[in-house]
């Protein structure tokens, strides 16, 4: 019998497996257009049944591109297969359809296979069926433009399926998830197995969405030069999605922008994101996935998050009617960490950004998570409603019994500009007792806010200038101590939260080893409020710090504080205190 030499089975297998790559390459490459699989595009006629169908025949080729040629194709949930790209041809709208009688609906809220979790994240970010592209476990999937996604005549900022957990600031709730009887979570997770709840129930109207892309435990995910217009609760919820891309995505939403939960190796360049009931970038770690989980890996470079009217900016007339969000702080579109923070946020870089109208830069963690190795540089802002910078570690502890307290640590923030901030919030870094944010690095920075405020204002703490939604509970509004805010451990976290703060320019609680280097603060209107006060603080390092005051405002309020060092300040001389209980500098 014949044998082939070692050499010439070498040879046979690698022709064989570049013919296989072949044609695995020319399958990727094959295209299916929706029309020919029944689409119409008309905007009228439901093209739900036709683009699944397109996409299923390009599935079972082993993958290619859907490409939607120009035209609006009406739709309810499209559902992604691995090794897929979605097209979206100039001129091609998908959009969102509005459920009816007549019409249906969208897929319903799979069941939270971790049980009844909603107590640990709301329900809009423990199911991603109801939306309006879902895809789970897959591989290779691509979303290009440079079409459209619009939800505006079918995607709901909250969908009710009643009962369960609504979002901040607005109604709706959801169901309770289930687990398939006898069925526990795997030892691997964190969670202890949930107590039975019963199924979630047959709708009795037609399922409403509130998501336009939804993606859980994916791998090699790509969004790139598409649009997305008022989207519902987020445009895009990645949870547990590990190498994704987001490369020139324009949105113009009416909550969330993109939500990254649980994540890693994530890369967002080049993007716009308007956003003014909610956040635009914002970095996740939630429960939903039945474990602690870090959001890490992250770079989020070249992008402008906004808080124009809703619908405004991609039609590029920027309007500003709307002045306050749902939680009554003002348009938010910002980048921020948190709030669902159990798992932490590690390994992240912003770069290049800038905010507009919107919420300042926020790193919050208060569901037991730990922040560290953020490196933030390059920033720019204008017209900002609170805090430019807001680092909080509270104790939320949204999630199974035990959670601990996270940390904070090992943070660097420079070259920032900010023009025409709010002169109720100063820069915030607000840790807890015995457990301080650490290492914190702010430089290169330039303020400019708008003034106008005394240490009476922050001691009778004014309805007209205190935010209500979130200084709920007894000591929370004046008249109180300006110099002790109350710590509202548990609270939401927002700047708002401690209401006027004693300080125009930075405010430092509960903090270990700070360094503040080439700041300067400055103010349209007198502002007879000390420039910094630092409580609770043990190593504090300020040089070439230069900050307006009023002729009888001191510039350092040091209570509590140890190893404090000031060089080159305007204004003060070289100081060193060892320790500092209650001084005026």
């Amino acid at each position: 019998m014949f044998s082939p030499s070692p050499t010439a089975a070498a040879h046979f297998g690698i022709r064989r497996g570049l013919l296989l790559a072949l044609l695995f390459t020319r399958a990727l490459a094959a295209e299916f257009d929706v029309r020919a699989h029944g689409a119409t595009g008309d905007g009228q006629t439901l093209d739900t049944a036709a683009i699944n169908r397109a996409i299923a025949a390009a599935s079972a080729a082993g993958g290619g591109t859907v490409r939607f040629p120009a035209g609006t194709y009406l739709s309810f949930s499209i559902r992604l297969k691995s090794n897929l790209t979605l097209h979206l041809d100039a001129g091609a709208t998908l959009l969102a359809a509005t459920p009816s009688p007549a019409l249906g609906g969208y897929d319903a809220p799979e069941p939270n296979e971790w049980g009844d979790q909603h107590q640990y994240q709301d329900f809009g970010h423990s199911h991603w069926h109801n939306s309006l592209i879902w895809g789970e476990n897959l591989e290779n999937v691509a979303i290009i433009g440079p079409g459209r996604i619009d939800g505006s005549k079918g995607l709901v900022r909250n969908a009710s399926y009643g009962g369960g957990r609504g979002g901040r600031g607005a109604g709706g709730g959801g169901p309770n998830g289930t687990v398939p009887p006898g069925a526990a979570p795997p030892a691997s997770a964190t969670v202890p197995p949930p107590a039975p709840a019963a199924p979630i129930p047959a709708a009795t109207a037609p399922v409403q969405g509130n998501k336009a892309i939804a993606l859980k435990n994916c791998r090699h995910v790509t969004l790139r030069d598409i649009s997305l217009l008022l989207c519902g609760h987020f445009a895009l919820l990645a949870t547990g999605v590990d190498h994704l891309t987001l490369d020139n995505v324009k949105v113009d939403t009416n909550r969330d922008g993109f939500d990254i939960d649980a994540c890693r190796h994530v890369r967002i360049a080049n993007c716009s994101v308007n956003a003014p009931g909610d956040d635009a970038i914002v970095l996740k770690s939630s429960f939903a996935l039945g474990a602690a989980r870090a959001c890490e890996d992250v770079t989020i470079t070249n992008c402008s998050v906004t808080g124009f009217d809703a619908g405004t900016f991609l039609d590029g007339t920027y309007q500003r009617t709307m002045e306050r969000a749902a939680d009554r702080d003002g348009p938010t579109g910002r980048i921020k960490f948190g709030t669902e923070s159990n798992g932490g946020f590690k390994n992240i870089t912003i770069a290049n950004c800038t905010f507009e109208r919107s919420r300042g830069l926020a790193l919050e963690t208060v569901d037991g998570g730990v922040i560290e190795d953020i490196t933030i540089t390059n920033i720019t802002m204008r017209d900002i409603v609170n805090a430019p910078i807001f680092l909080r570690l509270g104790n939320r502890a949204r999630g199974p019994a035990g959670t601990p307290i996270g940390a904070i640590r090992r943070v660097l923030i420079s070259n920032v500009t900010v023009a025409n901030a709010d002169p109720r919030y100063p820069l915030i870094i607000a840790g807890l007792p015995s457990h301080p944010i650490e290492d914190v690095r702010l430089s290169d920075i330039v303020i400019t806010h708008r003034g106008g405020l005394t240490l009476e204002h922050v001691a009778q703490q004014p309805a007209e200038l205190v935010n209500t939604f979130f200084l709920r509970g007894p000591g929370l509004t004046g008249p109180r101590d300006p110099f002790a805010p109350p710590e509202n451990e548990t609270g939401y976290p927002e700047p708002s939260m401690f209401g006027l703060l004693p300080a125009h320019g930075l405010y430092v609680r509960h903090a270990k080893n700070l360094s503040v280097r080439d700041v300067t603060v400055s103010f349209a209107a007198a502002d007879t409020r000390p420039a910094i006060v630092l409580d609770d603080v043990a190593g504090a390092h300020f040089e070439r710090v230069k900050m307006s005051r009023s002729p009888a405002a001191p510039l350092f309020i040091l209570r509590h504080v140890s190893d404090f060092t000031s060089r080159a300040i305007s204004g003060l001389p070289d100081t060193q205190r060892t320790t500092a209980e209650n001084e005026s500098l």
